[in-house]
């Protein structure tokens, strides 16, 4: 079962939680969009779920960083612009 309840809602009642599966937290007068409150039930399940989400994330940060690294420790030191870009056209096909 899910509800939507604004914050306010939520601070008079917090045992309003135990009700449901999770609840959609939302501005009662702008009607924006805060947050989810998820079940204890569920907890586990959703963190599980983030971390893995978060961890692709932030290894595909870090590839896209580290395809400067080169740059960085000399070993495009000597290469011309042409040179660089053919390199980087067979590595991104293999």
């Amino acid at each position: 079962m899910t509800t939507t309840l604004s914050i306010r809602d939520l601070a008079r009642s917090g045992k309003i939680l135990s009700e449901y599966d999770y609840v959609d937290i939302e501005d009662k007068k702008s009607h924006e969009y805060k947050g989810l409150f998820v079940s204890k039930q569920y907890a586990e399940d959703v963190k599980k779920f983030l971390e893995e989400k978060l961890k692709k994330e932030h290894k595909k940060s870090f590839e896209k960083i580290m395809q400067f690294s080169g740059i960085l420790d000399d070993a495009t030191k000597d290469k011309s612009f042409r040179e660089l870009k053919s390199e980087k056209g067979t590595s991104q096909c293999s």
